[in-house]
């Protein structure tokens, strides 16, 4: 993008972007650096020239038993997070950047300190925060007890519970429970009522969209596929009559039709329909761990049709945008796995596959 574009998407002006390209001037404020790296769709560290040390999978193990911890101690905390509110956006602007590691030591704090605020909304927003993310690290079952605590927290709120229910409809996927998947998403659909309501406002059309794709997930992960295709399709229809916003887009759709397709096997047409979505204007805006975690999802179907070597290039692109999606990720790394014991190894992989500690005989 020119000058002008990126700095008026970052709120500055011309001049300070050209100085910070030509070294004048430094970035040395954090904030910046977070509006920046969204801007361009990059992790924060990128842009310093370093990578922090990312998490072991012990260190994980043990971060993931303390969120347990929380989500089962009723007791009355000593001192509450202040400023809560903040502290939970905060949170989730480092999910979308993918900082999982960072997210984990949050949560048993915000689960905490969330169970005494007097807003619903932050109570909702951080037991849906620790479903998402449970869901990404392999623990759908305790995702589903979180999902489940938000449901019951938004008290039947339409808006509360279609947010409640994204997180809940993923762990079923996850548990294998498509039906159960398809049957909580379209229950919250009626409930939002996208289809009677064409003039929803901005944000609730945005989430009215987005639950239609994960019941569209749903549906293809129990072989649905004539449904799968209709819920995309009106998906597809609701993103062209309001812009992109909150993540669904024209290009969020198209994704999600990609990976619907992997789900049901035809990964020709899956791949088909994810390289030009990955071309456009769109997929540079989605955050860092939508955009690394539909390409490690995509890595599957690049390898089911024989392209080993995109198979590969998949996973190493989604380790340079958001490299605890690929290094900490339990899925990722069944992945990585089975593209390294399909035949050789591309330098980068190898790399990669090397300081995550795996190698072509892993298990």
């Amino acid at each position: 993008m020119s000058q002008q574009v990126f700095a008026d998407r970052i709120g500055k002006s011309k001049s300070w972007v050209d100085k910070v390209e030509r070294g004048v001037r430094n970035l040395d404020r954090l904030s910046v650096i977070h509006t920046i790296s969204g801007v361009l769709g990059v992790a924060p560290d990128l842009l310093v020239g370093r990578r922090t040390r990312q998490a072991t999978v012990t260190e994980v193990a043990a971060a993931v038993e303390r969120v347990r911890e929380a989500l089962v101690c009723y007791d009355t905390p000593a001192d509450c997070v202040a400023d809560l509110d903040r502290q939970l956006a905060y949170a989730y602007t480092a999910y979308r950047h993918a900082q999982h590691p960072q997210v984990l030591r949050m949560l048993p704090d915000l689960l905490t300190a969330a169970r005494h605020a007097s807003t619903v909304d932050v109570l909702v927003g951080a037991y849906r925060l620790a479903a998402h993310l449970l869901v990404k690290l392999g623990e759908p079952d305790l995702a589903w007890l979180a999902a489940d605590r938000a449901m019951t927290t938004a008290g039947g709120d339409p808006r509360r519970t279609a947010v409640a229910v994204l997180p809940l409809a993923q762990a079923l996927r996850a548990q294998r429970r498509g039906r159960l998947a398809l049957a909580v998403t379209t229950t919250a659909l009626r409930h939002l009522d996208p289809a009677r309501s064409p003039d929803l406002p901005p944000e609730h059309a945005a989430l009215a969209g987005t639950l239609l794709l994960e019941a569209a997930l749903a549906a293809a992960s129990h072989g649905d596929a004539s449904t799968a295709d209709n819920l995309a399709d009106q998906a597809t229809d609701r993103a062209r009559r309001c812009p992109d916003r909150d993540g669904f887009g024209t290009t969020t759709v198209n994704l999600a039709r990609a990976l619907a397709a992997t789900i049901l096997g035809e990964h020709a047409l899956a791949v088909a329909i994810h390289q030009p979505a990955t071309r456009t204007d769109g997929w540079h805006r989605l955050p860092a761990e939508h955009r690394a975690a539909h390409l490690i999802d995509m890595s599957r179907a690049y390898l089911t049709i024989g392209d080993h070597r995109a198979a590969a290039r998949v996973l190493v692109t989604a380790d340079q945008i958001a490299p605890a999606e690929t290094r900490i990720r339990p899925a990722a790394r069944a992945a990585l796995i089975a593209v390294l014991r399909a035949g050789p190894t591309p330098a980068d992989l190898a790399r990669l596959a090397t300081t995550i500690g795996l190698t072509s005989g892993s298990t």
